[in-house]
């Protein structure tokens, strides 16, 4: 048989191989680093027999799937360890999360954090054993006998309901046995560096009329120096947690009267403006024309756009004069029917519509945090109309936008494609065409990008523009979605150059994604120190006596007069606790007026990072802030 390797190198086997004894031929040192492997794309165990031909990919930790499979094995010897410590425990299930994994647990009696550096040692004695790892598996009721063998009865659950006929698999690594899809690692052993985290309590398949389950979290990496570095990265997050400077900086609150319904406060009104104005700004000028949906619409629109039967239970629902309504959790629907309003030419198209709506998502308590996760939104929204053969240009547009503003922003950023998901709509023609219409874009312009199988709207294949803060940390935020489906289902037109009439094509995109959601990763990348473009308060005046204050008021007016966004401190206070005061307030620009300054008409300045700078005339000083800010200057 035929052994295709990555890249296209061949290797002839007269029977059935292995994946590790694959590695083995390949290299010594990709044995040792080999975690799994992909055969015909499937992720598999290195102990997984290969039985003809097929293409292999040997995974190593460098590659995201290496990780998962270590950290599923990690949650593995976390429940190893648990079920040692604590007999009478039940497991439920244990899948890695973003830097981590998790194992929902029901104990008999419950524990607390102070377990679980107890738990940790227990793991460390497993992984120091090497316990080899084994994968085997049974038919249903031999596998219900076995779980119900160890009393699991979350387990039997599980098994129970699988689909007829589906493998059932279970992975030994010394006298513990786990139900598990896998792959695993091939030995405890290969578990270098791990941390638990934290509990927490969790339903039993997120189902709140299920018993609560303890969550135990833990993140893991390939090396102790990764590890080290990802609890750097965790210390110098909490310094930036957005909802703790929200509140410092007065930007926004988190109120028990509107859970997820966040309060921005005047500051953070001026942020959200100045983001706002710059929105408007780049779409006026790449021909974007703006309009504005209602909140609320009736059943049937949501019907026909797909929303009722597929997002229903995201939609906060109400009746008006007897009829069944909804409050829009997406802008789209309402677009269609400003689009239909009008009667279209091919020549009218593209037709670029931009809207800054509020949106509304029903979330669970449990998953709303800050203004990362919240119940109502401005979604930057902007959907494009237009004929099949200017898709290419069009999405090259829409990506032209996202670069810009990220890069002005400081942020790098990585590209995915996402492709049909399970409960999509619409013909396996029409997402072919709109997925490979996306992939041709990306190509074209040269973008590097991987492929996220399942993860496209139910409509329709998206772009997903994942940005990188300052550190290290990736956020989701533009996306580029292309619909065949919409202009189907509300019957959108236009007449073509053949006089007949046609369905346009359209496209969904934002930049921002959610206005609250971007200024809370502005705050956490900026670490509340925003460039004096965006700050809500650009220079604080500080006179440094009460004789010194209408000078202090008239240097205010003069900053104001030149567009600055000032304040003056007139506070009865020395004038180093006035300073220290406007540096815990971020303040970009602080200007220190006495008797000398008033006389010779100038200010001392100090800035926010390298402190006193020297004394200046006002309108040198008054230029200088405006040409940072129009040049949008970043310091």
């Amino acid at each position: 048989m035929v052994i295709t390797l990555k890249g296209g190198e061949t290797r002839e086997y007269a029977g059935s191989v292995t994946c590790k004894q694959i590695a083995q031929d390949i290299g010594e040192g990709l044995a040792r680093a080999a975690v799994a492997a992909k055969v015909n794309g499937q992720l598999v165990d290195l102990a997984h027999a290969v039985e003809g031909d097929a293409e292999v990919e040997l995974v190593t930790l460098k590659e995201k799937e290496g990780l998962q499979v270590y950290r599923h094995t990690c949650a593995h010897v976390l429940a190893q360890a648990v079920k040692a410590i604590f007999p009478t425990s039940k497991l439920a299930i244990g899948p890695t999360i973003e830097n981590g994994f998790y194992y929902d647990i029901d104990f008999k009696t419950p524990i607390s954090a102070e377990d679980l550096s107890k738990i940790e040692a227990e793991m460390k004695k497993i992984i120091k054993s090497n316990l080899p790892i084994e994968r085997f598996t049974l038919p249903r009721a031999d596998a219900i006998k076995l779980m119900t063998k160890y009393s699991e009865k979350y387990k039997v659950e599980l098994i129970k309901d699988l689909p007829e006929g589906e493998e059932i698999s279970f992975y030994k690594q010394g006298g513990f046995t786990d139900l598990c899809r896998g792959p695993h690692l091939p030995s405890t052993g290969k578990i270098k560096a791990f941390k638990l985290m934290s509990i927490a309590g969790a339903y039993w398949r997120g189902n709140e009329k299920n018993k609560m389950l303890t969550r135990i979290y833990g993140t893991a990496f390939a090396k102790k120096e990764e590890l080290d570095a990802y609890f750097t990265m965790l210390e110098e997050a909490k310094k930036r947690d957005h909802t703790k400077l929200g509140k410092e900086l007065g930007l926004f609150a988190l109120l028990a009267e509107g859970k997820g319904f966040p309060f921005f406060l005047p500051k953070g009104m001026v942020l959200k403006n100045i983001l706002i104005d710059y929105w408007r700004q780049i779409h006026l000028r790449e021909g974007y024309v703006e309009v504005q949906t209602p909140i609320i619409l009736n059943r049937s629109l949501w019907e026909t756009s797909g929303h009722w039967d597929h997002y229903k239970e995201n939609m906060y629902t109400t009746k008006i004069d007897g009829e069944d309504c909804a409050i829009k959790p997406m802008n789209c629907p309402g677009g269609m029917l400003v689009y239909k309003l009008t009667p279209h030419s091919y020549k009218d198209l593209p037709i670029r519509m931009g809207e800054l709506g509020l949106v509304h998502r029903h979330e669970k308590s449990g998953q709303l945090h800050g203004l990362m996760r919240v119940r109502c939104f401005t979604q930057d929204d902007a959907h494009i109309y237009m004929l099949p053969e200017q898709i290419t240009d069009e999405i090259k547009g829409v990506v032209r936008i996202i670069n810009e503003v990220y890069t002005l922003f400081g942020f790098k950023y990585h590209v995915e494609l996402s492709t049909r998901p399970e409960n999509s709509i619409g013909s396996d023609e029409d997402w072919e065409n709109a997925t490979n219409a996306l992939r041709a874009a990306l190509e074209e312009l040269g973008l590097d990008y991987v492929v996220n199988e399942g993860d496209g709207a139910f409509y329709g294949p998206k772009i997903d523009f994942h940005l990188q803060d300052s550190i290290g940390r990736t956020w989701q935020c533009g996306t580029i979605q292309l619909d065949f489906q919409l202009p189907q289902r509300f019957e959108a037109e236009y007449t073509g150059e053949d006089g007949q009439k046609h369905r346009p094509i359209m496209i969904h995109r934002v930049v921002f994604g959610s206005i609250e959601r971007f200024i809370g990763i502005l705050i956490e990348h900026y670490a509340g120190k925003f460039p004096v473009w965006l700050s809500p308060v650009q220079v604080k005046v500080l006179p440094v006596s009460d004789k010194s204050a209408e000078y202090a008021k008239e240097v205010e007016a003069t900053l104001r007069a030149a567009g600055l966004r000032v304040e003056t401190d007139v506070r009865n206070e020395k004038i180093g606790y006035k300073i220290r005061e406007a540096q815990l307030e971020k303040v970009p620009y602080m200007l220190v007026v006495g008797d000398k300054e008033r006389e010779e008409g100038t200010v001392a300045v100090r800035m926010r990072e390298k402190g006193d700078i020297g004394a200046m005339p006002v309108a040198e000083f008054a230029a200088r802030v405006k040409k940072e800010n129009d040049e949008k200057t970043v310091f």
